[in-house]
């Protein structure tokens, strides 16, 4: 099987524009099949194997070769099908002139290696006996609609798209269960919502993310391989004030490609928020003009994929006039979209909107059986980061009355005002905060008051003593 890879100038062919979120091709297939395909492909190359013919009645050789140019760009193979006659070699010239890394794989186990932009790669098919299906393996992409259909002459019942993109059969295969309602047992911690001040003597922050892809548990037993920033979900919690300077490394320990992008600084996307590959890293420069909580994510398509896998977190920079209290706690709300036991999250439920659970903090129910502490009379400040990647956050405490509101950098309530607050409404990225004095001891829970959101995991507690 021939892989070769080169790196000519490469030139896309005119076509009406991508639009990377329009209508995704028929049938959604799993990223970790998809991964494993090349992976065994991959093996076999290494071990020099030569490429198996497709799949199919056996037919003669006809002696000639096709040799056919697609180009991969914005989450899309053009062209995206090719029809060769029984009998036929296809060798197809894989050029990449997208910002993001992208291969080419036939069920016939013959591949291409992932290839960054501007650069070509071979993949010889051998002789066609039959229909085939392709797609690029990176994870996410082929969901996403980066499939490929290679057709052959008069074979009947197959037209020129049928069966791009095919269900794949994994895709029926059990999934884990949520229950919001477990208890995760005594050996669980869970991760700590409080949020120390900003430091008053640190002007510029500097910071490095390292990311990372990891098996972690996501409710009770139940476990998901997600992206990570930093090897948590959400990532770790910035904070600084109005005029300082953040400065992030971001080095990438994955298998694919990932970015970032901070809501709380405003540049030109172009350099600083690209995609990096494995093993690259790079330097993001910004300062916090404004106040407010800020969203910052992974910048990489299917972005819709990289943040509803993990790769989120908050930056808070305070308001000049932010008063102190008595204790501040911090809850970034997400979605999880389930795949397989110990698999990435499904992009074809993020597709849909189904999410299994919404979470606090990126642990199903985790502060309902680990509450956070408080005492009466004191001022607790909680600050509300809605990471989605795409349902609405209310945010509500039960029992208690919100007499400060503060949402997407403007005050919109103070205690000094005669009115008070039930609900802190975030959409998705959005942010803010909320304060109460909790009058009597006992539990007051917390939820989104999006009740279907509560009940699938956006709730906890603040257990209050005298």
């Amino acid at each position: 099987m021939s892989t070769a890879e080169s790196s000519p100038t490469a030139a896309a062919p005119d076509r009406a524009p991508v639009q990377p979120w329009r209508g995704v091709a028929v049938g959604l297939a799993l990223v970790l099949v998809a991964v494993m395909a090349g992976a065994v492909a991959q093996r076999a190359a290494d071990s020099g194997a030569a490429a198996p013919a497709a799949t199919g009645a056996e037919v003669t050789p006809t002696g000639e070769t096709v040799t056919v140019e697609v180009i991969a760009d914005g989450m899309r193979f053009y062209p995206d099908q090719v029809e060769v006659n029984p009998g036929d070699r296809l060798v197809i010239e894989l050029v990449n002139v997208d910002h993001r890394r992208h291969d080419l794989v036939l069920d016939n186990g013959t591949h291409t290696p992932p290839i960054s932009q501007g650069r070509t790669a071979t993949l010889d098919a051998g002789v066609v006996t039959g229909p085939m299906d392709g797609w690029c393996s990176l994870p996410g992409h082929r969901q996403d609609g980066m499939v490929f259909r290679v057709t052959t002459t008069g074979d009947p019942g197959h037209d020129a798209g049928e069966g791009a993109g095919d269900p794949d059969p994994a895709a029926s295969a059990d999934r884990p269960v949520v229950d919001p309602m477990v208890d995760p047992g005594d050996g669980f911690t869970a991760r700590d919502a409080s949020l120390p001040p900003a430091d008053a003597d640190t002007r510029v922050h500097r910071h490095t993310l390292r990311v990372q892809e990891l098996e972690k548990e996501v409710a009770p037993g139940v476990r998901q391989t997600v992206w990570t920033f930093g090897g948590t979900v959400p990532g770790p919690v910035l904070r600084g004030r109005v005029g300082d300077v953040f400065e992030i490394r971001l080095v990438n320990d994955g298998t694919v490609d990932h970015g970032i992008d901070f809501h709380a600084g405003a540049l030109a996307p172009d350099e600083p928020m690209r995609p990096i590959e494995p093993g690259a890293e790079l330097t993001y420069r910004f300062t916090a003009t404004h106040a407010g909580v800020w969203m910052y994510h992974c910048s990489t398509e299917p972005m819709l994929h990289h943040i509803g896998n993990g790769m989120y977190g908050a930056v808070i920079i305070d308001p000049p006039d932010l008063a102190p209290v008595d204790r501040e706690y911090a809850l970034v709300q997400s979605e999880l979209y389930l795949g397989g036991d110990g698999e990435f999250g499904d992009l074809a439920k993020m597709q849909a909107e189904t999410p299994d659970a919404v979470v606090f903090n990126g642990y199903v129910s985790q502060y309902a059986h680990r509450p956070l502490a408080a005492r009466t009379g004191e001022r607790v400040r909680i600050w509300v980061l809605n990471a989605g990647p795409s349902r609405w956050s209310a945010f509500h405490v039960v029992g208690g009355l919100f007499d400060t509101v503060y949402r997407e950098g403007a005050y919109e309530l103070r205690p000094d005002d005669p009115g008070g607050a039930q609900a802190l409404d975030l959409a998705p990225s959005a942010g803010g905060f909320v304060e109460t004095v909790l009058p009597e001891a006992g539990t007051y829970p917390f939820v989104s008051h999006s009740m279907v959101d509560a009940a699938r995991g956006a709730r906890g507690a603040i257990h209050v003593t005298d």
